[in-house]
């Protein structure tokens, strides 16, 4: 298969980024978008010959192998189990579902259907996480201890994410599934689980640090243990201003390599007037900043999608860490970091 014909559903931020990822590979033709709104916008900028309202009526054409669920997260399940029916692969984002029984419905349908469930977690390809890898397979750190990852910033915009069960929860769900996930990957690779977990969170609403009106919480963290003995620390919040902050720190017996995804730009700048953007989810962008050279690349989000396509033109298998179980088990992980911050006790269990 030389192209990869592809269709979009949703028409924002997750939806622009995959469009300029396909947009820079040569195997694959965005040739169709579906939304309730945003249509002509994304259509235009990225030359998309047609538009849908209904991602019904997009599922039918025939020449379409690969959608991408770039939605909010209570619509993922319903649009992943209808493309997958309709015989199309299936890019979901992050996080997999809203709850677990949807999460192993999606992945129970798309192996039914023969059709492959690729779940979007781009740190795995991040390029700098990925380096930082192969300093760990040539010994460069010793054994593995523990790692500390974070994925912070000043607070969605979006109504889904403010809403609780839209969202699936709050800024852990939202922002901690993506550490939560490359840990799994890190660490775990589907056969060290997680075996021990304990979360703290703000308890959405008034009881919320700064995010009065979010229904979810706008602060969590969490420990977990692996079944080799490895520690790891997260955390998702809302609280941070300054921009996205997303950093992997990774201790070993013998060194330690830190990682910043996204203040790790090359480049210093100092504005008076102010330059019109740095990087996602800054307040101003004057005085000094530090902005993005490629943020969608450098983030994952490139690689990530290549990737993809190549599991559907060369009919692989995606592997753990961006498949529908890791994006389960990222899934039911949060969900036993709630569970400990609700009863207040370390949970145990296999997860992984």
């Amino acid at each position: 298969m030389d192209k990869v014909r592809i269709g979009i559903v949703g028409s924002k931020f997750a939806a622009d980024f995959h469009c300029d990822s396909y947009s820079r590979n040569e195997h694959t033709e965005v040739v169709a978008v579906a939304a309730i709104d945003n249509l002509d916008a994304i259509a235009g900028k990225w030359n998309i010959p047609d538009t849908y309202e209904d991602y019904h009526e997009m599922f039918k054409r025939k020449d379409i192998e690969l959608i991408s669920v770039c939605v909010p997260n209570f619509l993922h399940h319903d649009i992943v189990i209808a493309a997958s029916d309709a015989g199309k692969h299936v890019v979901c984002e992050k996080p997999l579902a809203t709850t677990i029984e949807h999460g192993r419905e999606m992945i129970e349908v798309c192996e039914k259907n023969n059709t492959k469930l690729m779940y979007a977690e781009d740190w795995c390809f991040s390029p700098a996480l990925r380096r930082a890898e192969k300093l760990i397979e040539e010994g460069g750190i010793g054994r593995l201890l523990y790692v500390k990852a974070k994925e912070v910033h000043n607070g969605t915009h979006s109504m889904y994410a403010k809403d609780k069960k839209m969202c699936g929860g709050g800024s852990f769900m939202h922002l901690g599934i993506h550490p939560v996930g490359y840990l799994l990957y890190l660490l775990g690779r589907g056969n060290n689980p997680v075996v021990e977990v304990t979360g703290k969170m703000t308890g959405g609403l008034k009881r919320n640090f700064v995010h009065k009106e979010n229904g979810g919480e706008d602060f969590g963290m969490g420990m977990m243990r692996f079944e080799n003995g490895e520690f790891a620390f997260v955390e998702g919040n809302y609280i941070t201003v300054g921009g996205m902050d997303d950093k992997v720190e990774i201790y070993g017996t013998e060194g330690v390599i830190k990682v910043d995804l996204t203040f790790g730009s090359p480049i210093d700048c100092y504005s008076g007037p102010g330059i019109s953007y740095s990087i996602e989810k800054t307040n101003h962008n004057l005085g000094w900043t530090k902005p993005a050279v490629d943020e969608f690349y450098n983030l994952g989000y490139v690689p990530e999608l290549e990737y993809f396509v190549d599991c559907v033109r060369k009919d692989m298998k995606p592997f753990y860490g961006v498949n529908g179980q890791a994006g389960l088990s990222a899934l039911e992980l949060i969900q036993a970091f709630y569970e400990s911050n609700n009863i207040g006790k370390t949970v145990r269990g296999r997860w992984g």
